[in-house]
């Protein structure tokens, strides 16, 4: 079994094994699908450079990791390091649609309507005495 295959788990993630990981695949999806993502990219070593990826513009960072026990994709919408939104998507064309709507400009608000798996994550001030 290739390192690709035991790192994804070919029961869960078998179309992702033949592109090389979740970064190729994500990079293909969009393509076929004609949506600009932006650069992908994946960690360099390791286990997580087949389970993880993520898509940058200059609004921030769509990372997306694998889930472990049953197949779906996380999201995380990161600007300046912050998750401004999280989802767990089933499809990988939903992630390419997030990181696509995402660059394209695509609010917060916007973006939880559209894609209803996406949840913007409130931000409570912190109180000073």
């Amino acid at each position: 079994m290739s390192d690709v295959s035991t790192a994804l788990g070919v029961r869960l993630y078998p179309d992702l094994v033949e592109p090389g990981g979740l970064a190729p695949a994500l990079v293909q999806t969009a393509a076929r699908h004609q949506l600009d993502i932006g650069r992908v990219t994946a960690p360099e070593q390791g286990r997580s450079r087949f389970t993880c990826a993520e898509a940058t513009s200059d609004r921030g960072v769509v990372c997306v990791s694998l889930g472990a026990q049953a197949r779906y994709f996380m999201i995380d919408l990161r600007v300046d390091g912050d998750v401004q939104a999280r989802g767990d998507a089933t499809d990988l064309l939903q992630v390419a649609q997030v990181a696509a709507a995402w660059r394209a400009g695509c609010t917060l608000a916007e973006l939880t309507a559209r894609y209803p798996f996406m949840e913007e994550m409130k931000r409570h001030p912190v109180a000073h005495a």
